[in-house]
């Protein structure tokens, strides 16, 4: 829902009387987290007001993404400079390598000429001094690949969620960005955890990370080797390239019946957490479109895959 006033009142009338009818209504229609729709509001006497809803799993501020992004710029510029100085090292090495060898050849050539005991001593010590400025050179060459590989873990550390392992919000966006428009159809999808809070609940949050973990990293096992990304909380996005929708729908729906397929066990209780299942919203991409649009379309047909009854891939 957009920010505007009604919608603020609505919300207030419901906090603010917790144990009015008003409220207990609500929280009937939202057991297991499952949103109002619209017309469950206006039933309750609420008003809707049309505008664009903002997309969740949203959760960092603006100042945190400007923060993140900053430091990703400052990692790509370190990371440009130190590929220029290593190119710098490379071919100083090479040039000192050639020209030591020149020069030790142009001292055996005068030695053999000439006996001028101190021109071969000044060679003899400059070629010592150039092996050693060979030996530095190296050590820095090998330094300076050590920090590009550092720089490079940088990034992809950037770009991944540090709880799944999957790629993160970020990767999703640059590879929405990024897609192939010659290169077929796209399509998104949504994925939602069903009753995950009821997993958090009964079991503790770390039992809850375990489950989220596990299903991720099915979900990007079964999906390969198309994009899956851990996109906030326990939400999951896809995104498809060379497929139509119904194949793309087909593709998801598999990875649907293999996760609910799946028996969880608390490992340190060995209390089995029953069957986890998730929902999701598939669309197609359509040219141009941008990766917001796409996926409040995607949202918004999870949440139809959610009202009616879970467990299932909701297409459009």
């Amino acid at each position: 829902m957009s920010p505007d006033p009604a919608h603020y009142d609505f919300a207030f009338a419901v906090l603010s009387a917790p144990d009015e009818p008003l409220a207990r209504a609500v929280a009937r229609l939202t057991e297991d987290g499952v949103r109002l729709t619209r017309r469950d509001i206006e039933r309750l006497g609420g008003r809707v007001v049309e505008g664009s809803p903002p997309i969740r799993s949203r959760q960092n501020s603006s100042e945190s993404n400007t923060e993140i992004d900053a430091a990703i710029a400052l990692v790509t510029e370190t990371q440009q400079h130190v590929d220029g100085f290593a190119q710098i090292m490379r071919t100083m090495q090479d040039e000192t390598r050639v020209f030591g060898r020149d020069l030790k050849q142009s001292a055996a050539a005068i030695t053999q000429l000439a006996e001028i005991d101190e021109i071969t001593r000044i060679t003899s010590t400059m070629i010592a001094r150039i092996r050693d400025s060979e030996v530095r050179l190296a050590e820095a060459t090998a330094e300076t690949d050590t920090l590009r590989a550092k720089l490079v873990e940088a990034q992809d550390s950037a770009r991944r969620d540090v709880l799944t392992g999957l790629p993160n919000r970020r990767a999703f966006e640059e590879s929405f960005a990024a897609r192939d428009l010659a290169a077929g159809p796209h399509c998104l999808a949504v994925c939602d955890i069903d009753r995950f809070k009821h997993v958090n609940d009964v079991h503790g949050h770390g039992v809850g990370d375990r489950v989220l973990t596990a299903i991720g990293q099915a979900m990007a096992a079964e999906c390969a080797p198309h994009l899956v990304v851990r996109h906030g909380g326990e939400e999951f996005a896809v995104l498809i390239g060379g497929l139509n929708l119904s194949d793309a729908a087909e593709l998801l729906d598999t990875v649907r019946a293999i996760v609910a397929g799946k028996r969880f066990r608390n490992r340190d209780t060995d209390m089995p957490l029953g069957i986890v299942t998730f929902s999701a919203g598939i669309t197609a991409i359509h040219p141009e479109e941008s990766a917001e649009t796409a996926f409040s379309r995607a949202d918004r047909l999870l949440y139809t895959a959610k009202a009616a009854g879970r467990d299932r891939v909701c297409a459009g």
